[in-house]
């Protein structure tokens, strides 16, 4: 677990700060519209890191960060609205995952109430993927999404792009 990282997501989150009218311009530009909407179901303090993510990306890879790459990483952390946590509800998910771990993440889907709604915050790429999918996403984009965490054997995709993806989180 990155706690530095996780301090200043959790700090950022409070912030009441929109995002830059430029930034929400650029996001605007690339994403097509039912991505769109996706986006727009987000709060201030995801669009703020996803953007910052994006911009990352597209510093690092350059030509390379081509508009399904760059929606990857402005949507990259959409599934985790289907836990339906707030800012405190994702701390405790995150300290529940890290002290037990991702596999039992299906275990806790299976349950009910806040325990099933880690079990979904754990399982965010995949439910950001398939939302991505269902939205008709370009299948690049669907799959850096739903690769940030599969062991490099599994990937379908370029490792440095989620290389690149994945240091521009936690950056």
């Amino acid at each position: 677990m990155k706690v530095g990282h996780l301090a200043r997501r959790f700090l950022g989150s409070l912030s009441p700060r929109r995002l830059a009218a430029t930034d929400a311009e650029w996001v605007e530009g690339l994403l097509d519209p039912p991505e769109r909407e996706l986006w727009a179901r987000t709060g201030r303090a995801d669009r703020r890191h996803v953007v910052g993510v994006a911009r990352r990306v597209e510093a690092t890879l350059g030509d390379e960060a081509t508009r399904p790459v760059l929606a990857a990483a402005l949507l990259h952390d959409i599934g985790k609205l289907e836990s339906g946590l707030g800012t405190y509800g994702r701390v405790i998910a995150t300290l529940s995952i890290a002290v037990a771990g991702r596999d039992v993440a299906a275990a806790w889907c299976e349950t009910g109430g806040f325990t099933r709604r880690v079990g979904l915050y754990a399982r965010h790429e995949e439910l950001g993927a398939d939302l991505l999918a269902l939205a008709g996403s370009d299948p690049l984009t669907v799959a850096l999404v739903r690769e940030q965490s599969v062991p490099v054997d599994e990937r379908s995709v370029p490792d440095h792009l989620i290389e690149a993806l994945t240091a521009a989180d936690d950056g």
